[in-house]
């Protein structure tokens, strides 16, 4: 009996076998998911504002109450001392920072919600760190804030606010914007951790808004408040965010090295905080 030939050797196979040759590419770890998680996050938040403009429009009335009414009427009545520029001028950067304050204050909530959901947890097993995943949610309630300011700004000049439109100036507003929703958003979240409630973290949200805001620049300068609330006026990072978004955007005299290093330091404090209380969410 004769044996049957032997099958020739295909193309495809000896391709096959060079492209096994070629060394695989190893997956991402460490430090290099931190910027993919953060390009994700930010991309999932501005699919839904895509899909859903409504928190948008809604976000813009209460800034637009401040301006029209509060800064209108105090800028005729002239009983804070502002350094010669209009009251509504003045305000305006308040305004700014207190609305992406409120945005990034109660981002904790989507975290729990998460938990619930059991998409914390799947998180959680991937190879992805926490602090990637904690820097990610941080930078993406930096873009929302961001997409709030300049909505805001848009107002502040239809009601004639002197604003400055140097481009370089308005990236250092966006970036001391999203450094500062970064710790405030990781403020939340690190509340979270502790707290593990939706109400719990709702009403301490509600409890700490008003006085980091009122215990700021905001409204009126350091120089008149009473020598307790100049003190904490000093350790409140939203004072600091001010500060740096009247001297970019009015011109006035501003510390803007040490406004971005407090700001900065911040940013990094509350994201290690909130990475080391992200398991307590897990459980």
């Amino acid at each position: 009996m004769s044996e049957a030939p032997a099958a020739p050797r295909s193309v495809s196979a000896e391709r096959t076998g060079a492209f096994l040759l070629l060394t695989p590419p190893q997956p991402r770890s460490g430090w290099r998911l931190l910027p993919a998680r953060v390009v994700a996050m930010c991309a999932v938040e501005l699919q839904k504002l895509r899909h859903d403009r409504t928190e948008l429009y809604t976000r813009a009335i209460q800034p637009a109450l401040w301006l029209l009414i509060f800064g209108q009427t105090f800028t005729r009545i002239k009983a804070i001392p502002t350094g010669g520029i209009p009251y509504i001028d003045y305000l305006a950067p308040g305004i700014i920072a207190q609305s992406a304050m409120f945005i990034a204050i109660f981002y904790g909530i989507q975290i729990i919600w998460e938990r619930d959901a059991g998409i914390l947890n799947k998180l959680l097993v991937t190879p992805t760190p926490r602090s990637a995943l904690i820097t990610g949610k941080a930078f993406a309630a930096g873009v929302k804030s961001l997409i709030q300011a300049v909505v805001v700004i848009v107002i502040a000049a239809i009601l004639g606010v002197a604003l400055t439109w140097n481009p370089l100036k308005l990236l250092g507003v966006g970036l001391a914007v999203v450094l500062a929703s970064a710790f405030f958003s990781c403020l939340s979240m690190s509340i979270a951790g502790i707290v593990l409630s939706r109400d719990r973290l709702m009403g301490i949200g509600q409890a700490i808004t008003m006085p980091l805001f009122f215990g700021s620049n905001a409204l009126y300068p350091v120089a008149i408040m009473p020598g307790w609330l100049q003190a904490v006026s000093k350790a409140n990072p939203l004072s600091y965010q001010v500060d740096a978004l009247r001297g970019l955007l009015l011109g006035t005299p501003a510390h803007l090295a040490l406004d971005f290093g407090v700001l900065a330091v911040a940013a990094a404090l509350g994201i290690a905080a909130a990475s080391s209380l992200l398991g307590r969410l897990a459980r």
